[in-house]
């Protein structure tokens, strides 16, 4: 198994506790698809991976659309996407998406957030590079050989295909995510969802139970905020 096999494993603690934030952070990338590819589904192949994700999640239907909605709405604010970097006490290297329609309060959380548990808030640049992006879709399993959709799928920019639990897990570089979804929706395999996600390209840092307490009441500030979508860090669970 690879690297993309073993963040999975890896990535364990508390994301994401209720449907409240499950739904707020799914509304925001609805928006921001809908906002830059159009609102129709059929013509715009991040909105319809996102729907995917929504609907697996249990995501009520009227919620969807109102996010597709705001996309087209005058008077909405439009969101943008800004990434964050800083290190967390023991030296763990942080990565946080958000999806802000106010820069000026996301920058002043997560600084403060860094600053009342001993880390720091970094500059544009500073982990970045400690982390690879990359498109990750998630298919159900009925019954498909792994090993021959895997050979298939190289061809079209995944790197690593893996069984998870009733799922199989497509990883691929960032830029072939349209490649890899237009091929799962040709072959007619279920898509549960799609999404990208950085994978840490550094070894990661192993704690004592004590130390990971510290970072994960850190990783549970930055889940707690409205803005933040997506959380990485380099410690070992």
């Amino acid at each position: 198994m690879g690297r993309a096999f073993e963040f999975r494993k890896e990535r364990k603690f508390k994301r994401w506790g209720n449907m409240a934030k499950i739904f707020t952070r799914l509304g925001k990338e609805i928006t921001m698809a809908a906002k830059s590819g159009g609102t129709d589904p059929d013509n715009n192949p991040r909105l319809r991976a996102l729907i995917s994700s929504a609907r697996s999640e249990n995501m009520p239907k009227e919620n969807v659309e109102r996010a597709i909605k705001r996309a087209v709405e005058k008077d909405h604010s439009d969101y943008k996407e800004v990434v964050y970097e800083g290190y967390g006490p023991h030296g763990i290297a942080f990565l946080i998406e958000t999806a802000t329609d106010n820069t000026t309060r996301t920058v002043a959380n997560v600084r403060s957030y860094f600053n009342k548990l001993n880390g720091s808030l970094g500059t544009s640049g500073s982990v970045e590079f400690m982390f690879e992006k990359k498109c990750v879709f998630k298919i159900k399993d009925t019954g498909i050989d792994v090993e021959e959709l895997e050979l298939e799928l190289i061809d079209f920019g995944a790197e690593e295909v893996f069984l998870d639990e009733e799922s199989i897990m497509i990883y691929g570089a960032f830029e072939s995510y349209g490649s890899i979804q237009k091929f799962i929706e040709e072959k007619g395999y279920e898509l549960i969802s799609g999404s990208f996600e950085r994978i840490p390209t550094v070894e990661l840092k192993k704690l004592t139970d004590e130390q990971k307490a510290e970072i994960e009441k850190l990783i549970e500030r930055f889940e707690n905020d409205d803005d933040v979508q997506n959380v990485y860090h380099t410690m070992a669970n």
